[in-house]
């Protein structure tokens, strides 16, 4: 009797215990995404600006059909696509331009915060780090910075300088002048 009795009793534990779970599957794309919940005021095009992401890769990962998001609202942002290669010596012509005052104090692209006082600029597909020497093509007039932001997001301009860059190039009271741009080296 007692060998049934302790056969009862494992059938009783055995319905108890608790099921395996499923295997996480290994780490792969998905591991590269970031969640952010939506704040008061936070607009998909600021909050793809502020993970350095386009808006269409937030809308897509997120089955967004527009623009409107609320507060509360729990957004997978997806994570960037991996810089490009960047060779030493790459050069770039095109428009640039500048900010600061709106951005002083906020967080940048990159994560660091955004000092208008700094040498930075923003640019579109730069790894962050990149050391660029920028050059005012009319006047000649050169300064270095360092990428650190994404932009600018305004059509047909390569660069969004910081108030220090712009004022050494002569930029701050024309608002934008052509420049090339040449990468001259990386800094962690």
């Amino acid at each position: 009797m007692r060998p049934a009795l302790a056969v009862l009793l494992l059938a009783l534990l055995a319905g108890c215990a608790p099921r395996a779970l499923p295997v996480a599957p290994a780490p792969g794309p998905a591991a590269a995404q970031r969640i952010h919940v939506v704040q008061p005021g936070d607009t998909l095009f600021a909050i793809a600006r502020r993970f350095g992401v386009g808006v269409e890769a937030l809308r897509t990962a997120n089955g967004l059909t527009d623009d409107r998001i609320h507060p509360g609202q729990v957004l997978v942002v997806p994570g960037p696509p991996p810089p490009p290669e960047v060779p030493l010596g790459y050069v770039e012509e095109g428009v640039a331009s500048w900010y600061g005052p709106g951005f002083h104090g906020r967080r940048t692209a990159s994560g660091e915060v955004f000092d208008m006082y700094a040498y930075t600029a923003a640019h579109r597909t730069l790894p962050f780090g990149s050391v660029v020497r920028v050059t005012r093509l009319d006047t000649g007039a050169r300064v270095t910075v360092r990428i650190n932001d994404r932009g600018p997001f305004k059509k047909n301009r390569i660069l969004d300088l910081s108030y220090a860059a712009a004022r050494e190039l002569d930029l701050v009271r024309t608002g934008t002048a052509r420049v090339r741009i040449e990468v001259v080296g990386f800094e962690e």
